[in-house]
């Protein structure tokens, strides 16, 4: 399974793979429980390949907090989404040490610690951008 294929769906928990077009939205499955649906043309879906994260400086992909948060905990999976606002900032800061303290709120900081658990767990360690070289061919 590619990063770029990994999805997150508005008002629905977890994340989902994308398997194919339908005739009013796109089919997706589960990576939790291997359930498909269709996600209709009116729901937000977002590939976690394009969302990023605010920084002082340049944003950053949410792939690349992803590979940081797997060098910082082994391989592993890190801090439970469930902890206290305290301990999520304080673990996400060492994975991200100049992540926007103001636009950055701590919702943001449980979803990024929730999926990366869940992608560790089921086995997906490889982060990787689709190349955008190979994308304009």
């Amino acid at each position: 399974m590619e990063f770029k294929d990994i999805l997150a769906i508005s008002g629905q928990p977890g994340l989902f793979r994308y398997v194919a077009k339908s005739s009013n939205g796109i089919i997706v499955e589960s990576l939790t429980d291997g359930k498909r649906m269709n996600a209709s043309a009116h729901s937000r879906v977002s590939a976690l390949s394009e969302i990023s994260m605010y920084t002082e400086g340049e944003d950053i992909a949410l792939a690349d907090v992803f590979a940081s948060a797997y060098k910082l905990y082994e391989g592993k999976e890190g801090l439970s989404h469930k902890e206290s606002p305290e301990k999520l900032k304080e673990a996400f800061a060492q994975i991200l040490p100049d992540y926007d303290r103001e636009r950055v709120h701590v919702s943001d900081i449980k979803k990024v610690f929730a999926w990366y658990n869940m992608l560790v767990s089921i086995g997906v360690t490889e982060f990787n951008l689709p190349d955008e070289s190979a994308e304009e061919e």
